[in-house]
């Protein structure tokens, strides 16, 4: 009789750990397709968000392209441009702001770009050697865009026909041993390009 308890013993916790194993299989198999359910849903939703990307990207390109052209076409005929006016204007020793004298000069500079409409002007700043490098170059820049301004300030030239570069102390027109070589230096020298 004892025997046969024991085996009733064995055989019932036997049976109640299979319920026990079917119940934790069946949980792993729900957390584990709940998992993939979750991942495939992100996998879907960055799948839709790159096919978004694609199309913006797509658009770009084809409104990049568009705009390309119209610049490749508004850039014909200036192969044919040539230097139309030229001036210069000077500065004193640190200085950018725009005297009488500039004043002057750049009222012809804008008086020609207003007569040739499709005309662009070339606007460098120069310094003469005195102060670093780099404060130089700041200088050079500062002086040409004082002279962009006035421009667009007072003849209403638009900023993309006007090109600024700052040369700094790097091309000097007088040397070092010539009179007045720091006051010649310290300048802008404007080019007005157009197609006569």
């Amino acid at each position: 009789m004892a025997k046969t308890i024991l085996a009733l013993a064995v055989l019932l916790l036997a049976v109640a750990g299979c319920g026990v194993n079917k119940d934790y299989v069946a949980g792993q198999i729900t957390d584990s397709e709940t998992k993939m359910a979750t991942q495939m849903k992100a996998l879907e939703d960055k799948t839709d968000f790159n096919a978004a990307e694609l199309t913006k990207l797509r658009s770009l390109a084809t409104e990049l392209e568009q705009k390309t052209d119209m610049a490749v076409n508004e850039a014909k005929g200036f192969e044919n441009y040539q230097i139309i006016w030229q001036g210069e204007i000077n500065f004193d020793f640190d200085g950018y702001e725009i005297d009488d004298v500039a004043a002057q000069i750049l009222q012809e500079a804008g008086n020609k770009m207003t007569g040739y409409p499709r005309s662009l002007i070339e606007i460098t700043g120069h310094t003469d050697a005195s102060g670093s490098g780099n404060y130089n170059l700041l200088l050079g820049e500062k002086r040409a865009n004082s002279a962009k301004r006035y421009l667009a300030d007072n003849y209403g030239i638009s900023l993309y026909r006007m090109f600024v570069i700052s040369y700094g102390e790097s091309k000097p027109i007088a040397m070092p041993d010539e009179k007045y070589a720091s006051s010649k230096n310290r300048r802008v020298a404007l080019t007005v390009w157009g197609s006569l």
